[in-house]
């Protein structure tokens, strides 16, 4: 009689347990909740700005926060410069910053060698035509990572079965300024914060039966961790438009005032 009570209880907790690999391994492509925002950003009165970005590295040394290991994992992505051209691209669609390459620029300079030495011997009457260069450089990095900032839980047992739920919040801080190329004065400086939610829920099932002989324990739950490189990309995305907004205010650059509402931050921080 025990043994068919089990055995539904065993197939639910291996079942709960099963993972459909066919779903997780299809590629997907990397998006925001940000994007369409930026691309409906209004664009700058005027000409574009031509911008450079070299780096966006990560400044805290956090590891992954783990229990009773050394982690060597770095908690942030080391190559955040990948988010911010593409959150500068985004912006307007386009219409607001011409980035150009700086990130890989020993091998633009190596193919342009390439290109000119072949031109030389071959055809010398077409010529290259001249790198653009940037009004300003864009700059900055993963400057702080707090974790455990809050942490908490509740649960319930009666009759030796309930469910129980933890919470961590982690912060990630990203800074960025934008540096005048001619004059190398830091034109705008800004900082932006996200927060990143991990769950933990679950139900324990501790029972006594047969006379109190004989012990029943089981335990299922499953368990949520917001991706931290999906929480950076975010705060980059949200600093690149609080430097345009800060851009306008110093009047470096103009655009129109019909800015999407997800963007307008309300007085007292600049969380997205």
């Amino acid at each position: 009689m025990h043994k068919i009570i089990l055995l539904p209880l065993f197939l639910l907790l291996v079942s709960c347990a099963t993972i459909d690999t066919e779903e997780t391994s299809a590629p997907t492509v990397a998006t925001s909740p940000l994007k369409k925002g930026l691309k409906e950003f209004p664009p700058i009165k005027g000409k574009s700005v031509v911008a450079a970005v070299y780096s966006f590295s990560d400044k805290t040394g956090q590891r992954k926060p783990a229990d009773n290991i050394a982690n060597l994992s770095s908690a942030v992505t080391q190559g955040a410069e990948v988010y911010l051209i593409k959150a500068l691209m985004d912006l307007s669609d386009g219409k607001f910053f011409n980035v150009v390459e700086r990130g890989g620029l020993d091998n633009l300079v190596k193919e342009r060698q390439l290109i000119r030495n072949s031109r030389d011997q071959f055809d010398k009457g077409k010529s290259l035509a001249p790198l653009k260069f940037a009004g300003v450089i864009i700059e900055g990095g993963v400057v702080g990572y707090d974790s455990n900032k809050y942490t908490g839980g509740a649960g319930i047992r009666l009759m030796g079965i309930g469910p129980m739920a933890e919470w961590r919040v982690d912060i990630v801080t990203v800074g960025i300024r934008v540096v005048s190329v001619l004059t190398g004065d830091v034109l705008i400086s800004v900082s932006t914060e996200k927060t990143i939610l991990s769950t933990n829920l679950g139900i324990n099932v501790f029972k006594f039966y047969d006379m109190g002989t004989k012990l029943i324990e089981i335990e299922a739950g499953t368990s949520t961790n917001e991706p931290v490189n999906y929480a950076v990309r975010q705060a980059i995305e949200l600093a690149v438009v609080e430097l345009v907004k800060e851009g306008k205010r110093k009047k470096l650059w103009d655009f129109d005032n019909k800015i999407p509402q997800r963007f307008i931050v309300p007085t007292g921080g600049n969380k997205p």
